[in-house]
């Protein structure tokens, strides 16, 4: 039996690469999934019965134990957890409502919480990883990211929490990605493949915008069972520009 990844908003971006990379390296792949555009056309490019499709709102409780027993009755275990979903919703805090905010925190907050809350049992048994996916802007800001910024940071807390109180059967990282391009990686009424400067990719120390498979590489690392005195950390894969000094 392969050991089963749920993989959150897993059909488009980072998600879509990080379900490829699995089932490329042996895992079955569990999607939870909100968007059904998205859904269909991933769908659409895929043969392998090693990825299954659950639509799942991660901020509604009830919805994320459906969908957790779903996985399990498809593959029999859940040996990972990846909690990539997220939305952003840039205002001016002025103008931002308090519904916009909520949501925000419920997706990529609230709905990590209530994943891990719901797989752990079964993670437990089989030793298993939950890695969040945080983002530098839980460190550094642009302006009007206010809930984005604030859900970042709080998965990022959130990891160390979970670290503790549910080791040492259950190891819990955290992931914080910089510029990762995925215009290409979106359902295809979204996907525009953006044309990178020079500059974009030299503003980074590494000499290049990252892509999602950068991502990938770190996960698989994390889910590796000989790696098993890593845990309650955060991993900054941004090409090096959170050290990087920037003066106008």
């Amino acid at each position: 039996m392969k050991r089963n990844v749920i993989v959150t908003g897993g059909a488009q971006g980072i998600g879509k690469i990080l379900a490829l990379e699995l089932a490329k390296n042996g895992y079955s792949v569990s999607v939870f999934e909100i968007d059904e555009e998205a859904i269909r056309d991933f769908e659409s490019e895929i043969t392998s019965e090693e990825i299954a499709f659950f639509k799942t709102d991660v901020a509604d409780e009830a919805n994320v134990a459906r969908s957790v027993k779903l996985s399990v009755e498809k593959f029999g275990n859940i040996s990972g957890l990846i909690n990539n979903a997220a939305i952003q919703i840039d205002k001016p805090v002025t103008e931002l409502s308090g519904e916009e905010w909520n949501r925000v925190i419920g997706v990529n907050l609230t709905g990590a919480f209530l994943c891990s809350k719901h797989a752990a049992p079964i993670l437990k048994s089989a030793k298993g990883n939950i890695i969040n996916i945080s983002s530098t802007r839980a460190f550094q800001s642009e302006k009007n990211t206010e809930a984005y910024s604030a859900s970042k940071g709080g998965v990022l807390a959130l990891t160390h929490a979970l670290a503790v109180s549910l080791g040492p059967e259950i190891r819990v990282n955290c992931i914080s990605p910089g510029w990762i391009d995925v215009s290409g990686v979106k359902k295809k009424s979204k996907a525009n493949q953006i044309e990178l400067s020079e500059a974009d990719h030299l503003q980074h120390p590494a000499g290049r915008v990252g892509k999602p498979e950068d991502i990938a590489r770190m996960v698989l690392f994390l889910l590796n069972p000989e790696n098993d005195f890593i845990t309650g950390q955060n991993f900054v894969i941004d090409g090096g520009m959170t050290k990087k000094m920037i003066y106008v």
